[in-house]
Order: C-alpha cells, then structure tokens, then sequence
C-alpha cells in the first residue's frame, strides 16, 4: 500500500540522508521542486511503476486552506483556530509511551480536551504524566467535508481505495495526524519529520525469530541475535527530514518508522491503485495463510472453518476475499465507464474520487483494466476463494472477467 504524506506549512527539504538496501538507485530520494513542469506521467513513470519514493517541495501545497489557517505566522499550529473549528468532535488518540500488541493502544477523547493536554505538555516541557499522546487515523475529510483543508495533488489522484469507500459510503483512508515533538508514526501539516525507511524486501531482515516485525528499529534489541537472527545483513535505512509544506511519497512495501521533530500537524492519505494492487492481493494472500496456521488444530471439528478464517483475516486487515472481489469490480466498472461514456460525462460524476481517476484520460483507464484482469484471474483461480459462497456476487466472477476483456480489446481498435 502506497502512502503519501502532505505536510502543511512553510519551510523546504534539506536532508536526503544515508544510502539504502536493494535495488534502490543510490540510496537518493528525489526532491521535485517544479510544479509548472513536473507532470503526472513523469510520476508515473519515475515513481509509480518502479516503486521508489520522492519528496514534493512546498510549493505543491502553497495554495491548500490548511496551510492559510492551521498555521501561525511563526509556523506553529494554530490551536486556537483548530479549537474554534473542531473542539467538539471526538477523536482518536494513541499514547506513544505504550506498546500494547506491537502498537499504541488508543482512546476516544474530545478535541478540546486533547488539544488541552497538548498545551499543557508543551508548557511543562514536552513532559506529562499521562504520557506522549498523539491524535492518529482522524477522518476529518469525512466529518467535516465542507471545511476547505486542502486538494489531493494530481499525482495522488489514482487512488482506489478511497475510490471504493467513497462508492459504497462506509469509510475512507484520509486522515490527519496531530501531535506534539516526540510522537512517532505517518506524517504533517506543520513542523518536521525524520523518516527512516527500508526498501521492500528488507523488512525481512528486520523480523523477529516469529516473524514479527520491531516495535522500533532503532531499538538495542535488534543487535540480539537470538531475537533478530538476520539483522545483521540488513542495510542502513535511507534517513530523511521532511519539512513543512512538503509531501512525502512512500512506496509499497516500504518499512518505515517516523518521528516528529517538532509539533506537528500532517494530512496522510493510503492508497492502492493499478501498480501495486498486485501487492495488496499476495499480502492478503499471506495473512489468510497466517490466519489458518494459527487455527488449523479447528480445522476438522468446524466445518464453517474457512469462512472463520475469512472473517478473522477481516477483523485484521479490514478485508476479506469477497470484499476484494467488490473493490474489484467497482474500480473495473468505473473504468468501463470512462471508456464507454467518454471523459466529458465521467468528470461530472458526483463521486469525486471516481471524477478525478477520468482526468488521467483513456490510456489510464485501459492499464487500470489490464492490472485488475490479471488480478481478478488469480482471484478466481484461488482454491480459498473458490471454497467460498459466491452465490452473491454479483456479476459472477467469471463474467466480469469477460466484460473487462472485452472492454479492454475494444478500447485498444
């Protein structure tokens, strides 16, 4: 799952850091620094497809509400502001100085109540009795959809899965990230991030002899060779401070650990599309294969054990099988849409997610289509899948299968 972070305010990028495992060119993150020039297939083309990260200058962002008026004049968050706007809502908060489960356990509070501690934490100097919190995973987009915060960049726009939850209005993977200097996790709207990162594949060094990832990978354990047999192949993280105003684009299968530098607000939003959603089906793939290891003793007394394993994996990774298939066809017929009403008629649509998709043009729609048929197929051919009720998907599988390849031979006459 990609991620891309939009840290709101003034500053510029300063440190591209130490160099990287992998196939990772150099160990280098590249910093765009030209919005009249940088287009949306350079993107593509130099980021997407090879999965390597880069960072957008402030400039991408200059224009966003969020910047005018979350912001103080000397770069700090406007808490007064945000307090006028937002005091009443109840939002997710995670104490940083607890681990529970390799997490941080998180609580509901009042804004206004959370906002308080903040004030009083930076007062006794960034110190507390109830500890480092730090307001994580809040769909403010959602709840309050007609504040102007900011608009999602053009090179974000291909973004399934919140192409999905917007057409079925359950959920989305927008959120905003509040805390003050000292938190950890995704993000900014103001203040500085330290990022570090490991290219896929090197997550496999950092794993525990269970096969669990740290907790914190800086942490001395890790020299441990009873606990981390194999962290000693692997390679230094590519280490970068991220600035206010600036949007960190983070690959698929990228492990990475982040630290707030100062107090900081950040606008996050996690995205699956045509490039890596591959990627999303062999994870899903794995934790189904996990899931049934650890029950596999129930296998014979249970006879609805493959559809307990299903709903245990959607209790992990908020999906199942079926579901999948869902988000697949919504995204395949949205993509039929543009290719047989045209782009005029598919902007005006009233699913925003669904209106920008159809600016990136025909040749967009077509890949799009290609990536999911061959995703669909191995869907279909999975012998878990199979074991499943399909009765109610609705088309079949197998029809819709045709119908995208159709629609695909015929948009390539």
């Amino acid at each position: 799952m990609d991620r891309a972070t939009f840290a709101c305010s003034t500053a510029f990028f300063r440190d591209f850091g130490n160099s990287a495992a992998g196939d990772f060119p150099g160990g280098h993150v590249d910093f765009i620094d030209k919005v009249d020039s940088f287009t949306y297939s350079d993107f593509f083309r130099d980021y997407l497809i090879p999965n390597h990260p880069c960072i957008f200058s402030a400039k991408f962002t200059e224009d966003w509400g969020c910047r005018k008026i979350w912001v103080t004049r000397d770069g700090k968050p406007n808490l007064e502001y945000l307090l006028q706007k937002f005091g009443e809502a109840v939002v997710p908060v995670a104490n940083c100085d607890v681990k529970e489960y390799n997490s941080n356990p998180k609580e509901q509070l009042p804004f206004k109540e959370f906002v308080g501690y903040w004030q009083e934490y930076i007062r006794n100097g960034y110190r507390s009795s109830r500890g480092c919190l730090y307001l994580k995973d809040w769909h403010l987009s959602r709840a309050f959809p007609e504040q102007d915060v900011y608009t999602t960049p053009v090179y974000f726009s291909s973004d399934w899965l919140n192409e999905y939850w917007d057409a079925v209005a359950v959920d989305d993977f927008r959120f905003v990230y509040m805390g003050p200097k000292g938190s950890c996790w995704s993000a900014n709207v103001c203040g500085r991030k330290k990022w570090l990162l490991y290219p896929a594949g090197q997550e496999e060094f950092l794993k525990d002899c269970h096969g669990n990832l740290p907790f914190d990978v800086t942490a001395p354990d890790l020299q441990d060779k009873r606990i981390y047999p194999r962290y000693s192949q692997s390679q230094p993280p590519l280490e970068i401070i991220q600035e206010a105003g600036e949007i960190v684009f983070i690959p698929s299968g990228w492990h990475h650990q982040v630290y707030n530098l100062e107090d900081t607000i950040s606008i996050n939003h996690n995205w699956v599309n045509g490039c890596n959603v591959a990627v999303m089906w062999s994870f899903l793939q794995d934790e189904l294969a996990a899931v049934q290891r650890e029950i596999s003793q129930w296998k014979e007394p249970m006879e609805d054990w493959h559809l307990q394993c299903q709903l245990i994996m959607k209790s992990c990774t908020g999906i199942d099988y079926k579901e999948f298939y869902n988000f697949l066809k919504v995204i395949a017929e949205n993509r039929i849409s543009i290719l047989e009403k045209g782009l005029d008629e598919e902007s005006s649509s009233q699913n925003n997610s669904k209106a920008a998709i159809s600016t990136l043009g025909m040749l967009h729609a077509v890949f799009d289509l290609k990536r999911t048929v061959k995703v669909l197929s191995s869907l279909r051919a999975n012998e878990d899948f199979r074991k499943l009720d399909l009765t109610s998907l609705s088309p079949s599988p197998e029809a819709l299968l045709q119908h995208l390849e159709s629609a695909i031979d015929t948009a390539l006459l």
